[in-house]
């Protein structure tokens, strides 16, 4: 986004240049009050009390402001109009199973909260000019809990196949890839239950988290673990893997592209924002269930059908980084005018 709208100002609540990427670094970057507490620089999570207070005291001066928000940033009050770039709705309010998982310390502060953040968050959407969601799922979930019109427009990948390669990490080329943090509900325990039904491939992990420990428990020996990659290693990966796997019930299906252009396929979850990315037969294959034997299924399949390099890396072409820009300023420009004839 930063790209897309150049010299534009970025407010958010925290910012640690150490723990993000490197470019923001050349950015006009406004933080809130609370950014000053540096314990909730590193645990976000404990300002949870404190982010929705934050967001409404802060006031943008500015014709159009875009407040990409995953249920926080569309509470700022604005001058001018303001649209919201959709990741998700609150998922404290609206998909608390989901976000809390077992901490039952996050689950109590969200419901004791909700009372406040229900009417907060409505507040908050009757004063956006325009909705824009970042994949059909996401907008469909708009449209059904605020009963407001929400344009498409999918993030771009931005992970370039003509970049830098690093092929020090000495994995035989052909084996299946999976990319995605090491978290209960992206399911990566379910793709190594399945790789165990096809022992002639090796299965290369890409992530961390607090699954770890345990999903190494369950791979079988010749699987690979791999943390903090860095993009040339991981282009290598992209580049020899025979396809990518992912189980989990995603917003948007991101490593897909990514794979898709380094021309190979994947299999993924016929689920949530994986729809929108892979085409079922032409890119990729898609599972029905996130199960051992359906994603077994689904990795025979896409290892022994023949794939057109030329028509995944289209695809991908499709998601680039200028389709977004081209898209994401002709909505701004529509709405300012919008805004100016009301």
């Amino acid at each position: 986004m930063a790209r897309a709208l150049p010299g534009s100002d970025v407010y958010t609540s925290f910012y640690e240049p150490s723990a993000t990427y490197p470019e923001m670094e050349s950015l006009d970057i406004n933080t809130m009050p609370i950014n000053r507490i540096s314990a909730l620089r590193s645990h976000h999570r404990l300002a949870f009390p404190l982010l929705a207070p934050s967001f409404s005291a802060t006031k943008i001066d500015a014709d159009v402001t875009v407040c990409a928000t995953a249920g926080w940033s569309h509470g700022v009050r604005t001058s001018g109009a303001k649209i919201a770039y959709w990741y998700a709705p609150a998922r404290w309010l609206y998909q608390l199973d989901e976000y809390a998982g077992p901490r039952r310390s996050v689950r109590a502060a969200a419901k004791a909260m909700a009372p406040f953040l229900g009417p907060w968050d409505r507040h908050a959407v009757a004063s956006v000019d325009r909705h824009i969601a970042l994949s059909s799922v996401i907008q469909n979930r708009i449209r059904a809990l605020y009963r407001v019109e929400v344009d498409l427009l999918a993030p771009p990948s931005t992970f370039r196949a003509d970049g830098p390669i690093d092929d020090s990490l000495g994995i035989n080329p052909g084996f299946i890839l999976c990319v995605a943090r090491l978290l209960p509900y992206k399911n990566v325990d379910v793709v190594i239950e399945a790789i165990k039904r096809t022992p002639h491939l090796q299965l290369v992990i890409v992530g961390r988290g607090p699954e770890a420990e345990r999903l190494k428990s369950l791979a079988p020996k010749s699987t690979v673990f791999l943390e903090g990659v860095t993009d040339a290693q991981l282009r290598s990966l992209y580049r020899d893997c025979c396809a990518l796997v992912a189980a989990a019930h995603e917003d948007f299906g991101l490593t897909p592209l990514e794979a898709a252009a380094f021309g190979r396929p994947s299999a993924v979850l016929a689920s949530g924002g994986f729809l929108d990315t892979v085409i079922d037969g032409e890119t990729g294959v898609t599972f029905e269930t996130a199960t051992p034997e359906a994603v077994s299924e689904a990795i025979n399949r896409v290892t022994s059908e023949t794939w057109s390099e030329p028509a995944l890396i289209a695809r991908a072409d499709t998601f680039s980084e200028a389709v977004f820009a081209a898209r994401l300023n002709e909505i701004i420009a529509t709405t300012a005018n919008e805004r100016r004839t009301a």
